[in-house]
């Protein structure tokens, strides 16, 4: 369920999960039908699909996998591999008939990395932008500053507009959410600005901007300070900033419940008063998350 204005890609479809990875592991067919019809009963709007290192060593899978789910969802399809081939083959095997007529997803893109856009010409298709790292002096740099991440998204938006007719509302830029727990830098805060940036740019109006929201509250503790859902409600607490902003599509779990946090919530304001520190004072404002 899902309390904001926003779109979810549901995340579950992948062996980073270890109930996932059975399923692949165990070739379980039925099983993966089954958590793509969960995801589109809790709402997802699209599936990503990552089947791991199975999808280059056996194409067979990958098909029968992108198959299988088309057979029993009719939500579009996200593929999320690196590989051009598999990318390629993800696409051969999509039946948009039976995804309403919508275009699949391809993630993910960056300016060093722009091979996939070949593919253009054998299906249209929606793409991820990955936001977090640049082309400079002909190598690949990586973002730190809201100025460096909202130039890179709206260069790689507008070259797809100019190159290959996209609109922008086929162009999702993945912001790239980061733990807090490493965060001396203030990367959080960037990438805050830069959506309030990338969203208040005439140029860009109608560009979407996601995120994998489960980093935010990787290595912390399960429980906050306030005895509350430290990792979830994180989750919530980026949202609820950066949602008016003009971030408006999530990787993650449908069942999750992301919903806005009251302005007196505990995990809320200590996250604000994060976003405002750096060096070893951003660590000492993580520890007041889950310290009393």
């Amino acid at each position: 369920m899902n309390g904001f204005d926003i779109t979810i890609i549901g995340e579950r479809i992948n062996p980073g999960f270890k109930s996932t990875k059975a399923l692949f592991d165990n070739s379980d067919i039925p099983g993966i039908q089954a958590l793509a019809i969960r995801q589109a009963e809790a709402g997802a709007s699209y599936l990503n699909v990552n089947i791991g290192a199975r999808a280059l060593t056996e194409p067979a899978f990958m098909a029968e996998v992108i198959r299988a789910i088309q057979a029993v969802v009719t939500l579009p399809l996200s593929f999320d591999f690196p590989s051009l081939a598999v990318q390629e083959l993800c696409l051969e095997c999509y039946d948009q008939a039976r995804a309403a007529g919508q275009k699949p997803i391809v993630n993910s893109i960056t300016e060093h990395r722009w091979e996939a856009m070949s593919l253009y010409q054998l299906r249209p298709f929606k793409v991820v932008v990955m936001a977090s790292e640049r082309m400079e002096a002909g190598a690949a740099r990586g973002n730190k500053t809201a100025a460096e991440i909202a130039s890179t998204a709206k260069r790689a938006a507008l070259r797809l507009c100019r190159d290959h007719g996209m609109s922008m509302d086929d162009i999702f830029i993945d912001m790239s959410v980061s733990a807090i727990v490493a965060d001396r830098e203030g990367l959080n805060r960037a990438t805050l600005d830069a959506i309030a940036s990338i969203g208040a740019d005439p140029e860009l109006s109608g560009i979407h901007m996601m995120g994998g929201l489960s980093n935010v509250g990787q290595q912390l503790p399960a429980k906050a300070a306030d005895g509350s859902d430290l990792k979830h409600c994180l989750e919530n607490a980026f949202l609820t900033l950066a949602v008016p902003r003009g971030f408006d599509t999530v990787l993650g779990t449908p069942w999750r419940g992301y919903a806005p946090l009251p302005e007196d919530n505990y995990v809320l304001n200590a996250y604000r008063n994060f976003l405002g520190q750096s060096g070893t004072d951003a660590l000492r404002a993580v520890r007041k998350l889950y310290r009393s």
